[in-house]
């Protein structure tokens, strides 16, 4: 046998690193790889966001500025707007939501899905941790309005609920959505998971609560999370010579 012959057959046998990575036939493969990357690649712009919040960078400032103060002259002069707010921040607050997960994680171990159970709650046990830690070391205050239409306590980058809601839109999606089927119970599981996840930042920044940077942090954080533990998960759940999966 020729030696090109001996080498296109080694590296059929023994792949190299960068083709492991992008075969959907390895363990750890292209979508591990995407993941991975996916991760990588929101938590830079978030470590950028989360800098400019520190060094509070004059043009973010006016914007945030900029947009609390045109919704919170909405909020004065609607008060129905406020009150639905109001009830949505309600429902789709963080404990709410880990409520929800925790029924989710009970039905996939009758189910017998076990790992899927576990990176559940792994996903919104991570994220829940990691949004308190942050708002502690970033330090920023809360929006500071006349005649506010709702209050909360603590610091205020990244907002928890928008955090949060990403990661329980996250969740919906990637435990449902293989039931879903093509039709319109697909079409209805994307939609639920958009409109929890932009409504939700979208009330803490119409009641004055939050600025636009702290949703849109707290949106980029919950996506980092998601495809990182997906990621740890898919590694974790996939063995020698078995396809990459997800997280089940």
């Amino acid at each position: 046998m020729s030696t090109s012959g001996t080498r296109t057959l080694d590296t059929a046998r023994h792949p190299s690193w960068r083709r492991r990575r992008l075969d959907p036939d390895q363990a750890l493969g292209l979508r591990l790889t995407l993941a991975a990357t996916a991760a990588f690649l929101v938590l830079v712009p978030f470590a950028l966001l989360a800098l400019l919040v520190l060094g509070v960078w004059a043009p973010l400032h006016r914007l945030d500025t900029t947009v609390t103060e045109a919704l919170h002259d909405y909020a004065l002069d609607h008060p129905a707007w406020v009150t639905l707010m109001r009830i949505w921040t309600e429902v789709f607050a963080p404990m709410p939501l880990r409520a929800a997960a925790l029924l989710v994680v009970i039905w996939l171990l009758r189910r017998g899905a076990r790992r899927l159970a576990l990176w559940v709650t792994t996903t919104m046990v991570v994220g829940g941790s990691l949004g308190p830690l942050l708002k502690l070391l970033v330090g920023r205050d809360r929006p500071e309005l006349l005649d506010p239409v709702a209050r909360a306590a603590g610091y205020s980058f990244p907002s928890g609920h928008a955090l949060n809601a990403t990661l329980a839109a996250g969740v919906l999606l990637l435990v449902f959505l293989p039931y879903a089927g093509r039709g319109v119970s697909r079409v209805a599981l994307w939609v639920a998971a958009v409109l929890v996840t932009v409504v939700t930042g979208l009330s803490r920044v119409a009641l004055g609560v939050h600025f636009t940077s702290d949703v849109i942090g707290g949106w980029m954080l919950g996506v980092a999370v998601l495809a990182a533990t997906t990621a740890a998960f898919t590694s974790w759940r996939a063995a020698p010579g078995e396809a990459a999966g997800g997280p089940s």
